[in-house]
């Protein structure tokens, strides 16, 4: 996050010591993790469960280290195929809250919740914050798309979600926790105002998004771009086939696009026929769909990430990159 340092560095009660670490940018993290191994946890906090690497930075970012965070996925891997562990089992069966994202983003966990006998609050982030969800085409078939974090104003609702709970699950720390979210919030309203902007010095003609999935719909549609699902069948572990090959290149072209982009989860040299065939160039900037990127990555943080991909379709599509340079409230 791209915030102020605050002023006090250390950990609150000597917290926690994790197998694999997550600071944002700038504010004190609250401890979490992605492996429940190795963990000192602080009794004297209450244990917060998220369950996506996107839910886990917002939840970090407004509660700071007020609590005993645990994050089930890892940043770069997707949570639609996150298989959990005994680990996680018991570390969900001792969460005082768990946040997780609803709209079957992760069915095998909706199992474990469903079956849990755990107190805990389970709260549907992603189902709160945006209760009427766009829709896409996969494999035939019409689903909710649950990624709704790819429009920055669905994540000024999610984190309003997120801190209305911790304001339960913590009243004595009501006062930090709407303050983090009124400076969150603020930022993503700036964020979101300098994505339009970028946008816009894209060629209108050239306003088009061919990429190996249909997930960012929510990007395109806040953002003023056409989604064209060319490579919505392409980039898994198999090689394409020359008839998907071919589909593709005809819808390619007919798009007239410079470039077209790959995710950071799909095997890009399987993309890099089609690119060739239809004349345009293969983006080599990656598009973070799923969630974060690894720790230490252009995209470790939600701001981060939606300043990634902007950057990447405004430089393919001909636009013009400014860095996003928030204002701090006075």
């Amino acid at each position: 996050m791209l915030k102020k340092t605050p002023s006090n560095n250390s950990l609150r009660a000597g917290l926690i010591v994790l197998t694999i670490g997550f600071i944002g940018c700038g504010n004190q993290g609250a401890t979490n993790s992605f492996t429940q191994t190795n963990i000192r946890i602080d009794e004297n906090l209450p244990r917060v469960v998220a369950t996506t690497s996107i839910i886990c930075d917002l939840t970090r970012q407004v509660a700071e280290n007020t609590i005993n965070l645990i994050c089930l996925a890892v940043p770069g891997r997707e949570s639609y195929i996150y298989r959990t562990t005994p680990e996680d089992r018991e570390v969900i069966a001792q969460a005082s809250v768990i946040l997780h994202s609803g709209y079957n983003l992760e069915p095998e966990l909706n199992k474990i919740l469903a079956e849990s006998q755990s107190s805990a609050s389970k709260i549907a982030v992603n189902q709160l914050a945006v209760t009427q969800p766009q829709q896409i085409q996969l494999s035939g078939q019409k689903l909710i798309n649950p990624y709704i974090w790819h429009n920055a104003k669905n994540t000024i609702k999610m984190v309003d979600v997120i801190s209305k709970n911790l304001e339960k699950l913590a009243p004595e720390n009501a006062t930090l926790y709407i303050d983090n979210a009124k400076f969150i919030k603020n930022e993503l309203t700036q964020l979101d105002s300098w994505i339009k902007s970028r946008i816009n010095t894209i060629p209108e003609g050239q306003r088009k998004l061919v990429t190996t999935s249909n997930f960012l719909n929510y990007y395109t549609t806040a953002y003023g771009i056409s989604l064209v699902g060319a490579l919505n069948k392409m980039g898994s572990r198999e090689n394409p086939t020359n008839s998907q090959i071919k589909n593709s290149v005809k819808t390619i072209k007919q798009a007239q696009v410079p470039t077209i982009f790959a995710e950071t989860t799909v095997n890009y040299q399987l993309i890099q026929p089609v690119a060739k065939q239809a004349n345009v160039r293969l983006s080599r900037r990656l598009l973070y769909t799923n969630g974060l990127g690894e720790p230490g990555s252009e995209a470790d943080t939600y701001q981060k990430l939606m300043v990634a991909n902007t950057r990447t379709i405004v430089e393919g599509l001909g636009g013009t990159y400014l860095i996003f340079a928030p204002k701090v409230p006075q």
